[in-house]
């Protein structure tokens, strides 16, 4: 497991191994939604009020397409921190995953939110297919937070923020762009 700590306005740049934190498989809440062929991913949120640092950990993905051809495609998930006004406050991005329909991150990324914030950020994860060198198309997205995309990120939000302390693990069905 990969641990990005990122500072207000910075990029990835520290990373620690944290192990204790992954979800483990045989939990109700980490089965996947089974909507069939839409595609998932399974994410953990953590807040940890003491210290003021948002967990997100990009766990997997489900039934992941390449929407131009029959191979499987070579992914990586970008997430982006946005404040009440709807800037960017932060970014990063998974590694990429070659080949894979069902690609495995296990990467997680640390932002700094202090908890009178945690009520104001929106954190948008975009899957994208990566094509060449240049071109990319997005799989789908989800948002989590104050402009959250749906009933299903609300309530991961919200139980993350009364979860003290304890990882929350969800599925979500990824929107089209």
């Amino acid at each position: 497991v990969t641990v990005f700590i990122l500072p207000p306005s910075l990029g990835c740049d520290s990373q620690m191994s944290v192990s204790e934190m992954s979800c483990s498989e045989s939990t109700s809440s980490c089965q996947s939604l089974e909507h069939g062929s839409v595609p998932e991913i399974l994410i953990g949120l953590l807040y940890n009020a003491t210290t003021g640092r948002l967990s997100a950990e990009v766990i997997k993905g489900s039934h992941f397409k390449n929407l131009a051809a029959n191979r499987p495609p070579n992914t990586y998930v970008k997430l982006t921190l946005l404040n009440s006004m709807g800037q960017e406050m932060s970014k990063c991005k998974t590694s990429i995953r070659r080949g894979q329909p069902n690609p495995v991150y296990k990467e997680t990324f640390v932002f700094q939110v202090a908890l009178f914030q945690l009520s104001d950020v929106t954190l948008i994860l975009s899957v994208y297919n990566k094509r060449s060198m240049k071109r990319k198309e997005m799989i789908g997205w989800v948002s989590l937070g104050l402009n959250s995309s749906g009933e299903e990120e609300l309530n991961h939000w919200t139980e993350m923020k009364e979860s003290k302390g304890q990882q929350v693990c969800r599925w979500h069905a990824l929107l089209e762009s």
